[in-house]
């Protein structure tokens, strides 16, 4: 379980650290703020698009042997990454380590709801959430706090320790875990199609992770415009936001279980008031941290929920179904990324904010106007 949500931490940080690193690689780098943010466009994107085929065609592969063969390339990818001479190979790096983040997120959850009891799978699915609250408290704002010490190759050449560490602690505690996977291509690409709860929960994830990401890859460039933040007042709010995501994680694994619909409107609701208060009150330093740790609050409810909203729609092919989640949100990190970049370059960092407010505002609109839902949740 450990292992797994080790992995699980190496993932989310390796695909999220160029969020706290896009000043200093933009000026290392010679390209604009935009560009760097398609970093996070690249890993996601291909993480989205791949996922589905790639589940799908591994279906007879043991899953300690998938694992552990995700981790090394991750592994060789930051390593790439810490030592690339120009920023075409760092993309292309990131957009094959993409590859490998996507597959995990299909077969992670998965997996350790197998190594359990059956009455402990639940508790295992959180467990191993958990490793977003601890990347998001931890590994990110670590990332940002290494690269101020020494520069953001540095940053990335631990990472690839850390990647290679993981792979060895999953190749020598796991057991041997056949698939339990046997959708096809074609069957996971109809599951949508004939599953009209899936369908819904693939679109809420759609503006969610949009709205999200969009306005959350450009804090940095944000809060500097807007309040002359320094890095380690930078450092200290990711710091904040990760510790409302593990509060919101906590609350969020009771609330689904008595009302997985109202879990999901409630924490948009936050989320969209969160941004708000960036808004309006964000000028200063303590409406910042109330900004970001209510933000962060209402992510971890959001994103428990919708994960659980999968597994409600789909409990006979939660791996595909999981596969095709991954697909919607990992797609829409890399398109938010992608958007957010384009307002940032050509209208400012402030309207990222307010395209995450209209986005998270139609996910919750969509939450709100479709039925309950009575399957029990994770």
């Amino acid at each position: 379980m450990a292992a797994i949500t080790a992995s699980l931490f190496i993932f989310l940080t390796t695909e999220l650290m160029p969020i706290g690193l896009l000043t200093p690689l933009s000026a290392s780098l010679g390209v604009s703020v935009g560009s760097v943010g398609l970093m996070v466009t690249a890993q996601g994107l291909a993480a989205g698009l791949g996922v589905p085929f790639i589940v799908a065609w591994t279906r007879r592969v043991n899953r300690r042997r998938l694992l552990t063969t995700l981790l090394a390339v991750l592994a060789v990818g930051n390593l790439i990454t810490s030592i690339a001479p120009n920023y075409p190979l760092i993309l292309g790096t990131r957009l094959i380590m993409g590859f490998a983040s996507g597959v995990f997120w299909a077969i992670g959850v998965s997996m350790a709801m197998r190594i359990v009891p059956a009455k402990h799978a639940n508790r295992a699915a959180a467990v191993v959430m958990s490793g977003i609250s601890i990347a998001t408290v931890v590994g990110i704002p670590l990332g940002t706090l290494l690269e101020s010490a020494g520069d953001w190759r540095t940053t990335f050449l631990i990472w690839a320790g850390l990647s290679a560490l993981v792979f060895l602690a999953v190749a020598v505690t796991l057991p041997p875990l056949p698939s339990a996977n046997t959708v096809s291509v074609r069957e996971v690409f109809e599951l949508p199609v004939r599953n009209v709860p899936l369908r819904l929960v693939l679109v809420m994830v759609v503006f969610f992770v949009l709205g999200h990401f969009g306005a959350y890859t450009f804090v940095r460039p944000y809060l500097e415009d807007s309040t002359s933040a320094t890095v380690g007042f930078i450092t200290v709010v990711l710091i904040v936001f990760g510790t409302g995501g593990a509060i919101g994680n906590f609350i969020g694994g009771r609330t689904v279980d008595k009302s997985l619909r109202g879990s999901f409107i409630v924490g948009g609701l936050v989320m969209i008031a969160a941004l708000v208060m960036l808004l309006t009150i964000g000028t200063y330093d303590f409406g910042v941290i109330a900004a970001m740790i209510l933000w962060g609050l209402a992510f971890g409810v959001v994103q428990l929920s919708q994960i659980n909203m999968t597994l409600s729609a789909a409990p006979e092919t939660f791996e595909a179904a999981m596969s095709l989640n991954t697909m919607a949100y990992n797609t829409c990190i890399a398109l938010g990324a992608l958007i957010g970049g384009l307002f940032a370059d050509h209208v400012g960092v402030t309207s990222v904010v307010w395209f995450g407010i209209v986005l998270v505002a139609l996910a919750v609109i969509l939450r709100a106007s479709t039925g309950r839902r009575t399957t029990p949740a994770i």
